[in-house]
């Protein structure tokens, strides 16, 4: 019988399979035969300290009534210190040599083996005294972790003089993160780092020395350490680090010539191990975003697990991340709504790896089709929405105020209305920073939708709520992508004014904010996320430049209408009101009728309906603090929209009535 030749890539696998095989057998060899030596050498101390401690307490003259029953109590000694350790993992590799966990185990194996000996002593009338039995211990724990602590030692990582293109590395942070990335740069014999030197603003710190490397200074000394050790690069070394600290010490980085480097955010850590290919060089979204919030893993699971959501937007920055992270939650079904189809195609494409668009999870639809929304809500029956469809655009906004009625207004209306038809359990609102104090049409329309849904908030069983924040990051049409095409074109780069400041957060941190929001906001609140200090917008665009290295022109357009120099995170009136987490805000918002929204007409005159909208969306506005939402002052808006109605009307025939 012949066998056929297995054809070229089965043959691959088959090899890299036994490959694999034979090195696992090796490991286990040699893991079974350190267990042995290392049981070995715990058997010997407990001999050792037993003899010592009976020696010691006879002045080193053994005497004993029966050697045979004091060897009895050594081999129980032996046989404990085995099998007790062995249950704990001593043996198995369960624990870190030298590490608090494994001599936590020592002492509970090593306290079992003395009990274990004692009774044993006194059940056999006291062939050693019960004071060698119990003392015995001590000696036995200090040579079982002692052995351990050599080990760990002798493994440790110690620094080694640079090789040729291997760069001396300062680090920031003299904490668990930087411990952790100068061990990997240290175990790796082919490093491109070497540590240098640790600098930390902890004065408690100063005299610590982490893998042998020191802390020399805090921030302050940067420039002169680097100058001492030759350094070339400033590695932060603090996973949690914000915007704030990274922006400063981008600019300490450039004053002292050294380049920045940084490492991943706690949340893109994988299980929070910190290795060397982490090490990355610092982007916009470092130094303008990443505003860290401990998300309460638990409390979004109990929402979202097993519940069937709807994103609405599903294909914009905002929605598709959304989408994306919503499936780390394994919901019962996840419903994508938006009007573009391309933008479905590339989600799913993000999420599943294929983009087939055969789910009845994708859904085509326009927020502002009433009856169309209907139909996919009572289709789908979600039990949270994520309300992520709007226009945003400010001056696009400014010059066709009609769309962002339709849209942000009415659409985000028959959002709500579709949901509460259904018994939709949370509805989330992403709203913008435009909304406080709002001056433009996007503030103000959202501001109203703001509004409307903490007027659906009394209405129904669920939670509806929004949330708020700044500029994002890497959303389409965001600063940072039009400086970029602006230098790629050779410029000038424009900037409306050159103090003119924004907020700044991460696509993904503004989709963690959503979520949370979703677990720990309360029925007709805007939660607002601490995003520290506002960035100049002429530094941004200088940054940019300067890393380009190409000689650009920096040019002033001036602000445009509806553009605020300064935006502020909180109306004036608004309290800050911080419950739950030190970084969001909860801030109650005013309810706002959908009756009181019908006056406002697309096919008025533009500047008559911004002027309308603008008297809609600022009635009744101030809330003090601790005051529930509440519709009290709803006659308020009916006299404005009843009397600019009238007027419309009396002016233009056509005016729908």
């Amino acid at each position: 019988m012949t066998i056929a030749p297995l054809p070229i890539g089965a043959a691959v696998a088959v090899r890299a399979a036994l490959s694999r095989r034979r090195r696992l057998s090796n490991s286990l060899v040699l893991l079974h035969r350190r267990s042995l030596s290392l049981a070995a050498a715990d058997c010997l101390s407990w001999v050792a300290a037993l003899l010592g401690a009976t020696l010691l307490r006879y002045d080193f003259h053994l005497v004993t009534t029966s050697h045979i029953r004091f060897l009895a109590l050594v081999l129980l000694a032996v046989l404990t210190q085995s099998l007790v350790g062995l249950a704990f993992g001593l043996y198995t590799g369960r624990w870190r040599h030298g590490s608090f966990e494994e001599a936590y185990a020592v002492g509970l194996v090593v306290l079992t083996s003395a009990l274990t000996v004692t009774v044993a002593d006194l059940a056999l009338g006291h062939p050693i005294p019960v004071s060698a039995a119990l003392g015995a211990a001590s000696p036995a724990f200090l040579a079982i972790a002692g052995l351990r602590f050599m080990i760990r030692l002798r493994s440790e990582p110690r620094l080694t003089a640079a090789v040729a293109g291997t760069s001396r590395v300062i680090l920031f942070g003299a904490g668990d993160g930087a411990g952790s990335v100068i061990a990997a740069m240290l175990r790796r014999g082919s490093s491109p780092y070497l540590p240098v030197a640790l600098l930390d603003d902890d004065p408690a710190k100063r005299r610590l020395r982490i893998h042998g490397v020191p802390v020399r200074g805090d921030r302050r000394a940067l420039a002169q350490i680097a100058r001492a050790t030759a350094a070339d690069t400033l590695l932060v070394a603090i996973p949690s680090a914000d915007a704030e600290l990274i922006r400063d010490l981008a600019t300490r980085a450039d004053d002292a010539r050294l380049q920045l480097r940084v490492l991943p955010s706690v949340s893109e850590l994988i299980d929070g191990v910190v290795e060397v290919e982490d090490i990355r060089s610092a982007s916009y979204s470092d130094l303008l975003g990443r505003h860290e919030v401990d998300i309460d893993i638990e409390s979004i699971a109990r929402y979202l697990t097993g519940k069937r959501v709807l994103v609405t937007g599903a294909g914009g920055s905002i929605g598709s991340e959304l989408c994306r992270q919503l499936t780390r939650f394994a919901p019962a079904s996840l419903v994508m709504l938006d009007r573009d189809e391309s933008a479905l195609h590339g989600v799913q494409l993000s999420i599943q790896g294929r983009a087939l668009l055969d789910s009845r999870e994708l859904v085509v639809a326009d927020i502002r089709d009433r009856q169309r929304l209907r139909a996919v809500f009572a289709e789908h029956r979600p039990d949270v929405v994520f309300h992520a469809a709007a226009l945003k655009h400010l001056p696009l906004l400014e010059m066709h105020p009609d769309e962002a009625v339709k849209t942000n207004v009415w659409g985000t209306w028959n959002v709500l209305e579709a949901a509460a038809s259904v018994g939709v359990q949370r509805f989330v609102n992403v709203s913008t920073d435009k909304a406080a104090d709002p001056i433009s049409m996007l503030g103000v329309s959202k501001r109203i939708a703001e509004r409307l849904t903490s007027w659906f908030s009394t209405r129904i069983d669920g939670t509806c709520l929004s949330v708020r924040f700044g500029n994002v990051l890497g959303s389409r049409g965001s600063v940072l992508t039009s400086f970029e095409a602006q230098i790629a074109m050779g410029g000038p780069v424009t900037v409306t004014h050159p103090d003119v400041t924004r907020y700044f957060m991460t696509v993904e941190e503004a989709v963690r904010l959503v979520i949370q929001a979703g677990a720990v906001g309360r029925s007709g609140e805007a939660l607002v996320l601490d995003m520290g200090e506002p960035v100049r917008i002429a530094d941004v665009a200088r940054r940019l430049v300067d890393d380009s290295g190409r000689d650009i022109a920096l040019e002033f357009s001036g602000l445009r209408p509806g553009e605020k120099l300064h935006e502020v995170l909180l109306a004036e009136g608004e309290p800050d009101l911080r419950p739950v987490h030190d970084l969001i805000s909860h801030v109650p918002v005013p309810a706002l009728a959908p009756a009181d929204v019908r006056g406002l007409d697309p096919r008025l005159p533009a500047g008559d309906l911004m002027a309308l909208c603008r008297e809609v969306a600022g009635a009744s506005m101030r809330v003090d603090a601790g005051e529930a939402p509440s519709t009290a002052a709803e006659p308020d808006i009916h006299d404005i929209v009843r009397d600019q109605s009238a007027r419309r009307r009396a002016s233009d025939p056509s005016v729908m009535r």
